[in-house]
């Protein structure tokens, strides 16, 4: 049997008029918008007067959510549930591991979320007095959506309107109508680049959460998000602004206005004896620049110079990806060779120099040799732990591979010390045949 459930209000009374029939689930098909001919719906006589089904209350507003679902088998679902609730099984509902009470629970989930996206996504534009906006939402859930714009723009003339059905606000009641595709969406208005400034201005560079924020701002509704199209350059500006932030905060100073004009790695180790940037700078700590071919192809970063069994593990690790050691630049970003670990002030201070120090050189491939390394060439918000082993963007030509640091190797004897070891030098050789691969031809 098939029975028309357009609504809520229809599929409720269709199911209590088979329930008092006896109809079972299996006996029984819902549909939205049901075909005609042989496959017409069937009359359903309504439930006999003083037919009672009780439910639970928790299970009516369940229903009610669920009923937004765009799945077509909400109903059939929503039907065999109530069968099972008057059928014997009183507390199905407590058993959110059951087959269909979990479906339930998740599509009602998928409603309520999808309601806050809209209340929060709808973003309206003026067309001569009156307000409107186009959004499309994943369920159909204008009619449970509307109230919150009712009571959040009482003294506003407004419409919502989405690909199944608009509503509108007259300052007295709402009214629903038909939906309209995308391209009966307003256009945009004045207001909109205030909201971009705003947008701008309150958008916090230090506290990214890409994944997060595709989750929470899925990328099918920029369309109809004015701020939307500001958010690509904001994150290509977040890594500097975050810098910028934390210099600013502490006090920090920088080389940048020490660098000299001239560029070239020759200007750069002549000039770089005389920066007095940070605290390391000084008599007891003299300048340490980069060293190897001025064409290296590859350049290894590390966070300070290394020496002693560091220096003699990555040179043996060097060899067994394959590296002539002599065809690699080695460098650091903090510039002087002093006592004790270099702390992240030392290496922001000094990024000028190895900024310009990388540019001068044009590596193809940049291994950064452990966390800090990483964050100095690749920005303070890279997460090392994340994306260690993955190639990633360094500026125009380079590309970048973040690895372990050999003193870390050192420190991790056991076990994981050797699966470190294993991983700088298949990182080193995927290095060295990205390198090669880039190369230009003889």
């Amino acid at each position: 049997m098939i029975v028309a459930a357009p609504d809520f209000a229809a599929w409720r009374d269709a199911a209590r008029a088979l329930l008092a029939a006896d109809v079972a689930p299996a006996d029984v098909t819902f549909e939205t918008d049901p075909a005609g001919g042989l496959f017409a719906p069937a009359a359903v006589p309504p439930a006999p007067a003083g037919a009672r089904v009780e439910v639970p209350r928790a299970f009516v507003a369940l229903a009610d959510a669920v009923s937004c679902h765009r799945d077509a088998r909400r109903w059939d679902r929503l039907y065999r549930a109530l069968w099972r609730l008057t059928r014997g099984e009183p507390h199905l509902l407590d058993l959110a591991t059951d087959g269909d009470v979990s479906w339930l629970l998740r599509a009602e989930k998928s409603v309520r979320r999808d309601v806050h996206k809209m209340h929060a996504f709808v973003r309206f534009r003026k067309v001569g007095e009156h307000f409107v906006a186009w959004h499309r939402p994943d369920h159909r859930i204008v009619r449970r959506a509307a109230p919150f714009f009712a009571r959040r723009f009482p003294e506003m003339r407004w419409t919502v309107l989405t690909p199944d059905e608009s509503v509108s606000w007259d300052g007295a009641g709402l009214h629903f109508g038909p939906g309209v595709p995308a391209t009966g969406a307003p256009p945009p208005d004045v207001l909109e680049e205030l909201w971009r400034t705003y947008y701008r201005a309150t958008f916090n560079p230090a506290r990214i959460k890409l994944a997060a924020m595709k989750k929470e701002l899925p990328v099918r509704h920029w369309a109809t998000l004015p701020e939307a199209a500001l958010i690509p350059d904001l994150l290509a500006e977040a890594p500097a602004r975050v810098a910028a932030m934390v210099g600013h905060s502490e006090g920090e100073r920088s080389a940048a206005a020490l660098v000299p004009t001239a560029r070239d790695l020759g200007s750069l180790r002549a000039a770089i004896g005389d920066c007095s940037a940070c605290d390391r700078c000084g008599p007891g700590a003299p300048p340490v620049f980069g060293t190897g071919p001025a064409g290296a192809r590859v350049a290894l970063v590390s966070d300070q110079p290394l020496g002693g069994a560091a220096e003699e593990l990555l040179s043996v690790a060097l060899e067994e990806a394959g590296f002539d050691r002599g065809a690699v630049y080695r460098t650091a970003a903090v510039k002087r060779a002093a006592p004790g670990d270099a702390d992240g002030r030392a290496a922001r201070a000094c990024r000028p120099w190895l900024e310009a120090e990388l540019a001068a050189l044009g590596p193809a491939v940049i291994v950064c040799l452990g966390p800090r390394a990483a964050q100095a060439v690749l920005g303070p918000l890279f997460r090392f732990t994340a994306r260690r082993g993955e190639v990633v963007g360094a500026g125009p030509v380079a590309r970048a591979i973040a690895t372990h640091h050999p003193l870390t190797v050192l420190r991790n004897p056991a076990g994981s010390g050797a699966e470190m070891r294993a991983d700088l030098i298949r990182h080193l050789t995927l290095a060295r045949r990205l390198a090669e691969e880039s190369a230009p031809a003889p």
